[in-house]
Order: structure tokens, then C-alpha cells, then sequence
């Protein structure tokens, strides 16, 4: 977590690009109105959180980056979501997965505040990549699966 505390100053200008191409792929998979709840696992800054027309939420551990941003934000980890069961219309995690402490534990807690629309991605570089697509197999009924030119993106 230090480290997005030390890079929170430069994230968007690192990040924002490359997360708008992923989400502008995601947003064909995915249509909410402005009644949905929309969840963002490891929203870090919060700026793809706020594109969605919907009642949207975001987690991130870090607190410098949850300071930059507006809106329904909170500082929690992925294994631990504050919400109850089936709370969330759609609850995606966009490039965050490699990076949680626990994935079993957060891809099952994604799973519990989610109805049944989900959108993962992680760094297909990641050292990781092979234990992570067993969980998501494991946990989640795959609808479809995209190769970005970064990461493996899973709608659900």
C-alpha cells in the first residue's frame, strides 16, 4: 500500500489513460441506469469510478489516493468489504486483483456484495496470473473473456 500512497500525487497522470482503454471495452459488457449500485474494488483516485451513471461506489486501501477523490468512496481492502450480501448491482475490480493481500478471500467477498455482474481484470505479467485465473474459475461462472493489451479482463 505505500506504494500507491508515494505515487498518489502522479496515479492519474501513470494510470488514467491505460484505464479508460479497459474501461471503454468493459462499458459494452455492462449498462447500468441511474437506479444501479455500482461497486469499484481498488478504485484507487477514484476517476474511472465516477464515469459510470449510476449510484457508484469505490474501495481502495490507500488513503492518499482516496483523497483525491468525490464521491461514495471508503478506505477498506478488498477482503474485508463493509457491505452487506447482493448489495451491488455491478461490482468490477479494474487492475487490482495481483495486488490483494488475500485473492481468494477478496474474490469471495466481491462475490458476496455482487448480485450477478461482475467485470475482473489483472496484469496478464502478473507473477500471479496463473493462480488468479484458478480463483476466478473456482468462484465465478466466466461469460466471457478479453485480451487486452495489458490485462485479461473476465465479464461475469
Amino acid at each position: 500500500m505505500n506504494y500507491y500512497n508515494e505515487i498518489s500525487k502522479g496515479y492519474e497522470e501513470l494510470y488514467k489513460e491505460e484505464q479508460l482503454k479497459k474501461l471503454k471495452i468493459i462499458k459494452k459488457y455492462i449498462k447500468v441506469n441511474k437506479k444501479s449500485k455500482l461497486l469499484d474494488v481498488g478504485c484507487g483516485s477514484g476517476f474511472s469510478t465516477n464515469l459510470w451513471k449510476c449510484k457508484a461506489f469505490g474501495i481502495d486501501p490507500s488513503i492518499e489516493l482516496l483523497k483525491k477523490s468525490k464521491g461514495n468512496f471508503i478506505l477498506a481492502k478488498a477482503e474485508n468489504l463493509p457491505f452487506k450480501n447482493n448489495f451491488f448491482d455491478v461490482v468490477i475490480s479494474i487492475t487490482s486483483i495481483q495486488n490483494f493481500t488475500d485473492i481468494e478471500k477478496a474474490l469471495k467477498e466481491i462475490k458476496r456484495v455482487g448480485k450477478n455482474k461482475f467485470i475482473l481484470t489483472f496484469l496478464k505479467k502478473s507473477p500471479k496470473k496463473s493462480k488468479i485465473l484458478n480463483l476466478i474459475k473456482k468462484h465465478f461462472k466466466i461469460k466471457n473473456l478479453i485480451e487486452e493489451e495489458k490485462d485479461l479482463i473476465f465479464i461475469i
